[in-house]
């Protein structure tokens, strides 16, 4: 096989998942309740028209407006496509498609491509769906043809080296190294400055790999006039790229205004955009263009000829000074854009029209693990070399579909590069936890390599020791369909982590933070519920968890059954992520005699025998 075949070979798998991930979301729109598709994310009803007018050739928009306490997280964003409907006793009786011009946590604008808006949406009860978006899918798919026709030139070189057809080439680097970096790390920025063409910084958990991309950064940019930094999601590249201007570099974040950061919104390109002096011209001539409009959007369709002709000719203004607007808008972007060192976008995001035609001398692409194989691709066709970072033995990327995943599209770019040019340099020294927390995962996932660093090794929470599994084994604790029927809960194990979490706080005070997780959704909705009032708690999923830490962490399985059957524990790196987000202790409650029969597990249970962690849950039941 070749380089060429395998990328053929993805691009099929890929069609395979598309087809699987538009059933989902088109079964979600025609079978699920207007309250099930508000709690995914994917529907906003019910809204208010705030504002109408007519926008690039004279197409109508309406910008709406949901309840104020409709505070639920959702999926829509820029340039997707959205229906909007009219609801009477919760059925949906008219639609009108659009294209969503930009969109916060309460507003939404959406743009037509029709003459004018229907009457029926005057009639209220009015909601908007989020149609199935192909955007993503396009540009995995224009990578991917890319790279399969290209014959020459560096993208070849890049895709031949990166997927191990070629050796990676690298120079002598002569240049300093960071008093701020341990050893391991420094020999990671070495890595990176030495590379011609790929690098790798392989970080397990709390191995300081952000600091060692920032300093790695640092020192490219002593030599380099601008990069591209990316990750798969917006979190993560925010994450990076606040790091990387709190180093004092000139840092642009591409992307929707609503999914960034608070604290990352100076470094958007809307914002930098409005601190122009030129911009208060481009917003002037968009009023007059608006004004325009509306002035043409007066003549009712029984007019004369000399009144269309009028109606003509003011459209006709309308779409010249809109298009003055634009180019001094482009003009003021790129400005913006020629001056920044560092350009930070999720993966998909750097197909940007504000980025094309741009090349960077390097990409960096952050959470390489997390980003199905041709997404991370996609800002690859702007790289002349490419540093990957992140770690594959933690969370996986999203796969929907069962045949995809089984055919590789859950092996990651990262994975492929770590195995196959076995240039990756791992960093071994890790900051987070006690050295009890850490073995397990160690002598699991990272061949023991990686050490505790002196200030955290032994660092206990009072005279408590740093792990513990209660067993639920014999006790009845037998789990439960969650209310929807599609994930798992265990109320008992609740029960006992509120016991457990009682006698902590009594035993040690309660100056220290605290996280409870759960792989199952229903499981994490009952931790809610219990642990609402209590104050600097932090409950959520694995998932959602991923890159965060606390002092104390409480881990609950869930599964429990006598056929032995665990699901989704078998993704051993979700447990990876969930087993080493504890600084000083962590708690894991689970039933020895479900878990035991597989090996993983097994050697986990004899693992915390060995240190004096094991408990029972009858302990904690009275």
């Amino acid at each position: 096989m070749d380089a060429i075949d395998e990328l053929g070979k993805l691009a099929s798998t890929l069609r395979i998942e598309q087809k699987e991930d538009y059933a989902l979301h088109d079964a979600w729109l025609r079978q699920s309740s207007i309250a099930d598709r508000k709690r995914n994310g994917i529907t906003w009803f019910p809204l208010r028209i705030v504002e109408t007018g007519f926008g690039i050739g004279s197409y109508p928009f309406i910008v709406v407006e949901r309840n104020p306490g409709d505070r639920m997280e959702h999926r829509f964003q820029s340039a997707a496509p959205v229906s909007v409907f009219s609801a009477a006793e919760g059925n949906q009786t008219h639609t009108l498609n659009g294209t969503i011009g930009y969109v916060d946590d309460q507003r939404m604008k959406i743009s037509f491509f029709t003459d004018e808006l229907p009457d029926w949406m005057d009639d209220g009860k009015l909601g908007v769906n989020l149609l199935f978006d192909t955007r993503t899918y396009d540009e995995m798919f224009k990578a991917l043809n890319q790279l399969i026709n290209v014959e020459k030139g560096r993208l070849k070189h890049l895709r031949d080296v990166i997927l191990g057809y070629k050796q990676p080439q690298m120079k002598s680097y002569t240049g300093r190294v960071s008093p701020l970096l341990n050893e391991s790390q420094n020999d990671a920025l070495k890595a990176v400055c030495s590379a011609e063409d790929v690098a790798i910084i392989h970080g397990p958990p709390g191995t300081g790999k952000t600091t060692t991309l920032v300093e790695s950064m640092a020192e490219v940019l002593r030599e380099e006039k601008q990069i591209m930094v990316c990750a798969p999601s917006n979190a993560a590249t925010d994450h990076l790229a606040k790091c990387l201007s709190a180093k004092g570099l000139r840092v642009v974040r591409i992307g929707n205004l609503a999914k960034v950061e608070t604290d990352n919104t100076a470094l958007t390109l809307d914002v930098l955009l409005q601190k122009e002096k030129d911009f208060k011209q481009i917003k002037e001539l968009k009023r007059r263009a608006l004004d325009l409009r509306k002035m043409g959007g007066k003549y009712k369709r029984s007019f004369g000829r000399e009144e269309a002709e009028q109606r003509k000719l003011i459209f006709k203004e309308a779409r010249q000074i809109s298009q003055e607007a634009r180019e001094l808008e482009t003009y003021l972007v790129q400005k913006i854009l020629d001056d920044a060192q560092v350009i930070a976008c999720t993966l998909i995001g750097s197909a940007s029209d504000d980025l094309a035609g741009r090349r960077f001398s390097t990409v960096v692409i952050d959470e390489a693990g997390q980003g199905i194989e041709p997404a991370v691709w996609v800002p690859i066709l702007k790289a002349e070399r490419v540093v990957m970072a992140g770690d594959p033995f933690q969370l996986p990327p999203t796969v929907k579909s069962q045949e995809a995943a089984a055919k590789g599209l859950s092996v990651t770019l990262l994975e492929k590069g770590i195995k196959r040019l076995q240039n990756a340099a791992l960093l071994k020294v890790q900051y987070r936890m006690h050295e009890s927390i850490m073995a397990f995962s160690n002598r699991k996932f990272y061949s023991d390599e990686l050490t505790a660093h002196e200030t955290v090794a032994s660092r206990l929470l009072g005279s408590s020791i740093p792990l513990e599994f209660i067993d639920t084994a014999g006790c009845g604790f037998d789990e439960q369909a969650g209310e929807e029927g599609d994930s798992r809960a265990n109320p008992e194990e609740v029960q006992v982590m509120v016991k457990h979490f009682d006698q902590l706080k009594q035993e040690n005070g309660g100056a220290w933070s605290t996280a409870i997780i759960s792989p199952y959704r229903a499981q994490v909705e009952l931790l809610q519920r219990e642990f609402a009032q209590m104050q600097g708690v932090v409950v959520n999923t694995i998932d959602s968890f991923q890159g965060q830490e606390r002092d104390v962490v409480y881990l609950s399985l869930v599964r429990s059954n006598e056929k032995g059957e665990i699901g989704f524990l078998r993704d051993y790196r979700r447990m990876n992520v969930a087993m080493t987000r504890a600084r000083m202790k962590l708690i894991i409650i689970g039933n020895s005699a479900t878990l035991g029969n597989d090996r993983f597990y097994a050697d986990f249970l004899e693992y915390v025998e060995s240190t004096g962690g094991y408990r029972t849950a009858w302990e904690f039941m009275y």
